[in-house]
């Protein structure tokens, strides 16, 4: 417990806390069907019932995390325009939503699947080449549920609290509604969560500048920041442009193969219902950029974060604005850590189940069985993320979510691909993926653990997305696999119009 406690600010946080807690138990008996909680469709994909708006919040929820509110405006404030490509991405991603995943959500709909590699399993009857694709998703999205909590620490510190007990706390709660009330838990959530950002972001661009001196005075202060630390800066360098193009382009092309956003893609009611979202989640990339001007807001304001760039948001509301509104927003985002946690640990849960247990262990598995084993491991999924963050250092946390967003782009042939055309058949996928995540892996590595790799080409350097550049090796090295095995293996269900 720490000694300078914002009381006040505790206190409209224990509220909503406490108020989505109840929320989360409730969501056991929201939308209530006769198989809830007895099979995995129901826990873990809500029955595939939710509409476009209940789609939406839990869509952009799972999408936009309490690590986005905290981790866009530290990247700004770190490095200036450069850590805006997440606006491109959010903008990129959206068009591949709308082509590509009412044709997933298809073929997981006609034959039951669950997962994406269970659709995978389905078109190439392959068990190895879906073991990849459900092993390179749980490992990829551990570190992602870690740094939900980094973000709910942040705020948590913030109020004044020192030590882990009260984040684990939090998570132990998160952990016993989603056992009780699976995917609903979450897009109930979800509403509330939204909202609050959005309060938040709106009071913080409107009032912010205001007490500052207007939008011109912000900028003046951090463009002065920036040229005074020399690094970072308001417009981006040329020799900036293309790694900022593919962090975006391959960002983009990663974002929906994690299983928490194809979580809320399967548990849509129909592919018109995804297309709409398509349309309408937009929305949220107004918001990020809102949010991603916070960073900025911190120079002018001459907050201290003391080398965290991560403290910047919580440092400058509690700088400028009342206890009781500091509550508000950090209620917020700590809430924004709980929804995509909790479709996180789901989204794994029902991996380890459909593509590991059923697939190896218990082929016979009935439905119930199912949502009992999934149900169990999302309590040990959620329970490791939490050892990460209480026995790692947080940045070996970071490290691995970049290193993630390499993994899960390598996933991308084997999911897509067969969709649209019956060419390329499960051992060519499979070695691509292998060669592609192999060249990825060594890439971070050998450049200390950073998304960008700078090429050496005759004395010209060209720096771009690793991610990327490891899934155009996949998708060469899978092209001549294919030509040289030709017809081995089971030739691939034909894709659906």
């Amino acid at each position: 417990m720490g000694d300078n406690i914002n009381w006040t600010a505790l206190w409209v946080f224990v509220f909503f806390f406490a108020l989505v807690t109840v929320m989360g138990f409730w969501a056991s008996r929201w939308n209530r069907s006769d198989k809830q909680g007895a099979h995995l469709d129901e826990w873990g994909l809500g029955g595939r019932s939710f509409g476009t708006w209940i789609t939406w919040f839990l869509v952009g929820g799972d999408f936009y995390t309490a690590y986005t509110v905290i981790a866009v405006p530290a990247l700004v404030y770190a490095v200036g325009a450069y850590g805006f490509f997440a606006l491109p991405y959010t903008i990129l991603v959206y068009p591949i939503v709308f082509v590509i995943m009412p044709k997933l959500w298809h073929a997981a709909q006609k034959a039951g699947h669950v997962t994406a590699a269970d659709v995978v399993y389905g078109r190439y009857g392959s068990r190895p080449l879906e073991l990849a694709v459900a092993v390179t998703a749980v490992v990829a999205t551990m570190p992602y549920i870690a740094l939900q909590l980094v973000g709910m620490g942040v705020v948590i510190n913030a109020l004044g609290f020192t030590g882990e007990l009260p984040l684990a706390v939090a998570f132990v709660i998160l952990a016993l509604y989603t056992y009780s009330a699976g995917l609903r838990a979450p897009a109930l959530i979800a509403f509330v969560k939204d909202l609050m950002i959005y309060i938040v972001v709106l009071v913080a661009v409107i009032l912010v500048p205001m007490k500052l001196g207007g939008y011109a005075h912000v900028f003046d202060v951090a463009s002065s920041a920036f040229a005074a630390k020399k690094a970072g800066g308001l417009l981006l360098k040329p020799a900036q442009y293309l790694p900022y193009a593919t962090l975006a382009i391959g960002s983009a092309m990663a974002a929906f193969m994690y299983p928490h956003t194809l979580t809320g893609i399967f548990a849509a009611r129909s592919a018109d219902t995804i297309r709409k979202n398509a349309v309408f989640l937009p929305a949220y990339t107004v918001l990020l950029g809102l949010i991603a001007l916070l960073g900025y807001m911190a120079y002018a304001a001459g907050v201290d974060v003391h080398g965290n760039n991560n403290a910047v948001v919580p440092a400058l509301f509690s700088a400028l604005f009342p206890a009781w509104f500091v509550g508000f927003a950090f209620a917020a985002i700590a809430i924004g850590a709980l929804v995509p946690a909790a479709v996180m640990s789901i989204g794994a849960a029902n991996l380890f189940t459909r593509n590991f247990w059923k697939a190896y262990v218990q082929p016979g598995v009935t439905p119930e069985g199912e949502a009992k084993v999934a149900k169990l491991v999302s309590l040990v999924v959620k329970v490791g993320a939490l050892v990460i963050i209480l026995v790692l250092p947080t940045k070996f946390a970071l490290d691995l979510q970049l290193l993630g967003g390499v993994w899960i782009l390598q996933t991308f042939p084997a999911v897509v691909f067969g969709l649209f055309f019956a060419w390329f058949r499960a051992p060519a996928l499979l070695t691509g993926w292998a060669v592609g995540l192999a060249t990825g892996t060594w890439l971070v590595f050998a450049d200390g653990v950073k998304p960008v790799h700078t090429f050496d080409l005759g004395g010209d350097k060209i720096t771009l997305y690793t991610g990327l550049f490891a899934l155009a090796v996949n998708i060469v090295v899978a092209a001549i696999a294919q030509l040289a095995l030709g017809q081995r293996g089971r030739a691939p269900l034909a894709p659906q119009a």
